[in-house]
């Protein structure tokens, strides 16, 4: 496998995420066309699959070789597998409920992974112009002011974000709301802002502290993943962590 030049990755993405951006922001604000996937609150609308397909099509061109696992795609029927060659992980509207209600907390992200591991990382809030940015050994930055995490180790002074998910399996809403009921008297503050991609992207920015979530994907999650760790943060699965 050639090695993998971070930077023109980084460039190329960044580039088609600021077109992409545009697509957002602009139907953010008009009546969208709404379809449902695995429940009736999990949602999808032209505009994701808009994004996504200008996404893939943008990268493709410009790397030929690299693969793909984008949040549409896996759910209109492509698999969902993580080799170790270069592979974009794209979710191109996180926070679609979000989108759908005109609330500007929605996002583009886009995470190259290479080996299994993370080489860079963008999340976009084209309705607030937050570019949320990462390279592997270079920093996590936000419009370009380098990012560093709260460092908070007390949970009784920290602000959690959680979430409660586009399931309504009732066994899993349970879970959820257990978890949120224990959650909540240990902790300074909770907030659920609808997007994981954002709750990670403000734990590195620090405007919380820990993001804390059952169910999500690896889109929603391969580049925040990398913003937390470039900010000095940490990313574990809490069940291999109990173990």
């Amino acid at each position: 496998m050639a090695e993998v030049d971070a930077q023109k990755c980084f460039d190329v993405a960044l580039d088609l995420v600021k077109q992409a951006g545009k697509v957002v922001r602009e139907a953010i604000k008009k009546k969208k066309n709404i379809e449902t996937k695995s429940s009736a609150v999990d949602l999808v609308t032209e505009s994701d699959k808009a994004v996504e397909k200008m996404l893939i099509s943008g990268l493709s061109e410009a790397f030929p070789d690299h693969k793909f696992i984008g949040e549409e795609s896996v759910s209109a029927g492509e698999k969902c597998v993580l080799t170790d060659e270069p592979t974009w992980i794209i979710d191109p509207i996180d926070g679609t409920m979000n989108f759908v209600h005109s609330f500007p907390y929605t996002c583009i992200s886009v995470g190259l992974w290479v080996k299994k591991e993370a080489l860079v990382g963008v999340v976009y809030n084209p309705v607030l112009e937050q570019m949320f940015t990462a390279i592997k050994g270079q920093g996590a930055f936000l419009n370009g002011e380098k990012l560093s995490v709260s460092g908070e180790k007390d949970l009784g002074q920290a602000l959690v974000f959680s979430e409660m998910g586009t399931s309504r399996d009732q066994e899993k809403v349970n879970t959820v709301l257990t978890n949120i009921t224990n959650l909540m008297p240990k902790v300074h503050g909770f907030r659920s802002m609808g997007s994981a991609a954002m709750h990670m992207a403000y734990v590195a920015l620090s405007a919380a502290d820990a993001y804390f979530g059952f169910g999500a994907h690896c889109w929603d999650t391969a580049a925040g993943f990398l913003l937390v760790k470039e900010a000095g943060g940490i990313v574990i699965d809490t069940e291999v962590f109990a173990g």
